[in-house]
């Protein structure tokens, strides 16, 4: 059954969201704050989190991004009554996989969350481990290592590098990278592709300015070399 942990201080929209997801088979797991829900994740075996942004201990931008810092990988959709849209893009730049809009339609969440959930099978069905030069990575396991010495690296780099592998050799729009590894139709920016492809070079390129793996394509994206 898949588990899911909500962080919310709102007992009315915790109490609805709880409700609404154990109607749909889940199970529900919550936390009113970001010390509960910390020790949650730590002790829990989730498939989601549900985070709010606005927590009366922890900001939740702050929570994602100690927990991402820490290895977590779980996929992680934002709470925000916020609509600027850098509020939205730090989310994701930080590592989240989506976000929703309070207030929101209880449906569309829920879609949200199966859509993150078929996102997450598809990225780790069939294609366990994969070598090239000095890295070795094992996507089960979310660990990448380079000359046997194990590299950090967030839940949405892997995702990404692992899309970008599964196209070897294909270009890669930033778009498609959105729509597939995201999950959005429309996005405000591609900043957030560009930035994640350069912390990628960082952690596996021999000379991340002229890379020989993760290459660009002008005008047209990305394409995976090995």
């Amino acid at each position: 059954m898949t588990k899911i942990l909500i962080i919310e201080d709102d007992p009315a929209i915790l109490k609805g969201l709880e409700e609404s997801l154990n109607a749909e088979s889940f199970q529900v797991l919550s936390a009113e704050n970001g010390e509960k829900g910390r020790e949650l994740i730590k002790t829990e075996n989730l498939d989601i989190i549900i985070l709010d942004i606005m927590l009366p201990d922890i900001n939740g931008f702050d929570l994602l991004k100690e927990i991402r810092k820490e290895g977590c990988n779980i996929p992680v959709l934002m709470l925000t009554s916020k609509h600027e849209e850098v509020d939205k893009v730090l989310g994701l730049e930080l590592g989240a996989d989506d976000y929703v809009t309070k207030p929101f339609s209880v449906r569309e969440l829920i879609a949200r969350i199966k859509a993150i959930l078929r996102r997450k099978e598809v990225l780790t069905k069939d294609f366990i481990e994969y070598s090239f030069d000095d890295i070795h990575i094992n996507f089960k396991n979310c660990e990448i290592t380079k000359n046997s010495k194990q590299i950090k690296v967030t839940a949405k780099e892997l995702s990404v590098l692992k899309y970008l592998i599964q196209h070897r050799g294909e270009v890669v729009t930033r778009d498609n990278l959105l729509n597939d590894v995201w999950g959005y139709d429309v996005f405000p920016t591609t900043r957030t592709v560009d930035n994640i492809i350069l912390s990628i070079r960082k952690k596996i390129e021999p000379t991340y300015s002229d890379p020989k793996h993760l290459i660009t394509v002008h005008s047209l994206g990305y394409k995976f070399i090995k």
